[in-house]
Order: C-alpha cells, then structure tokens, then sequence
C-alpha cells in the first residue's frame, strides 16, 4: 500500500495541458458555487473538508461536459488529471475525478489496483468522497478481478479510517445485486468490533444492502453477534429487513 504507481510522467506541454484543463474546472465550479452552498454543505460532515459550495447537479453536468471535450481520454492522461483533482483537497474536484476514473472502467487493468490503493490512502479524507469512489470505480473493479477480495480483506486492518470504510463500502453495489456473500461477511466480521462510528456505519450499510437478496443470512449474522455489534451497526444492517426480523433484532 506504501508503494506507489504513478500514472507515467507528462511532457511540459501536456503539463501546461493538464494546467489549462484544472482551471477550466476551477473556474466552472466557482461559477457555479455560492457561500450559502458551502456552508450548508459543511453541514454533512464533521471533520474539516474544503467545499466550494456547488450543487450536485452542476458538478454532475461540469464533469460530463469537460469529459466529453477532452481530446485525449488515453487513460494515463484521465488519471494523472484525476490524481491533481483528488490532491487538491476540494470535495467537489474529488467527486469529479471519481466521476473520470469510474468514466474509464473499460481501460482498467489489474495494475490501476495499487493506483486505486494509493488514492485511498493519501488523498480520500471523508466519507462523501470514499463512498463516491469505492462504491463505482471499486465495485467495478472487483467485478472484474474478485481475486483482489483478499485485499480489501486486508484494509480492514488499517490504520487509516477510510480504507477500513473503502473495504466495507467498495462492496455495496455487489452486496445489493447478490454477489460475493461469503466475503462480504467476512468484511462484516472482521470490522464489528471497529470503534470508529464512519467504520461501523460502512460495514452496516454493506450488510444492509446485503439483506436485500439475503435478509436470513444477515439476520443471523446480526442476531448471532447483536451482543457485541455496535448499535450503530446494527440499525443499519436491519434497516431493510422485514419488520418482524426489526423487531427481533432491537430487544434487548
């Protein structure tokens, strides 16, 4: 996880490209933004995160349109452009460069893994932006090489707060759609006793979207462990199962 894979070096003149094209961004998000945006967005997080104070629905339509006028979309070029994007600490410049790598998912390569990896850990720093970026392009990727199951198994073990939110959350849309059950207990198991409240809310949302196709197995995985299990865990993961199972789930 420590070493990194940099998208390969640019020339001066697709540096001075890159350039043009983050400033583009900038100055289109700024456009959009206004102060009573920031400072209700500021409101959805506890930690300090730097919001230009854009609507959602502009960003969508900013990083559609610039995507769709670059003239080199070889995915080095879309990567080291969403590498400044993440490394600029903008919440909004993060949600589009998860938009680009997710926009890319059919040049990704079982290298781009320690790429994704990297991102994670040095430049994700809340949970907007970890689930934005691990709920696609993660989730993507594992469709691809399951095989790489065993290390999101092994970011359960991180120091950092939002790789252990990244092994939980890179599952959810699989979880929904009935894939990958046994690991996604596993995950479960190896985060319950987590004491970081963004953690246990993760891997309850992963068990929660996991009870659509399986509401008995995650019923007995909580009922089994409800003990132990945080309570903020627990109300997620149970949230969709049927009331009577709610019920059970909640008694003391």
């Amino acid at each position: 996880m420590e070493k990194r894979q940099h998208p390969d070096n640019v020339s001066i003149h697709d540096r001075n490209l890159q350039n043009l094209i983050l400033n583009e961004i900038r100055d289109k998000i700024k456009s959009v933004s206004s102060d009573q945006g920031r400072i209700s967005g500021e409101r959805f997080f506890r930690e300090s995160v730097n919001i230009y104070g854009a609507k959602s629905a502009d960003i969508s339509v900013i990083s559609r349109k610039t995507f769709n006028s670059l003239e080199d979309k070889d995915k080095t070029s879309v990567f080291a452009l969403c590498e400044d994007l993440l490394k600029n600490q903008y919440l909004e410049e993060s949600f589009i460069a998860c938009d680009w790598a997710y926009r890319s998912k059919k040049y990704f390569e079982k290298k781009d893994f320690e790429l994704f990896e990297y991102w994670i850990n040095s430049y994700i720093n809340n949970w907007a932006t970890c689930d934005t970026f691990c709920n696609h392009t993660m989730g993507e990727f594992i469709d691809m090489w399951p095989e790489y199951l065993i290390n999101l198994k092994s970011w359960t073990s991180s120091p950092n707060r939002w790789v252990r939110r990244a092994a939980a959350v890179s599952l959810i849309v699989p979880a929904r759609e009935g894939r990958y059950k046994k690991d996604i207990l596993e995950i479960a198991q190896l985060l319950l006793n987590d004491k970081d409240d963004m953690v246990q809310k993760g891997y309850g949302w992963m068990l929660k979207a996991c009870s659509k196709p399986f509401p008995e197995e995650v019923f007995r995985f909580v009922m089994e462990r409800k003990d132990i299990m945080p309570r903020t865990s627990l109300r997620y993961a149970i949230e969709k199962l049927p009331e009577e199972m709610i019920k059970e789930a909640m008694k003391k």
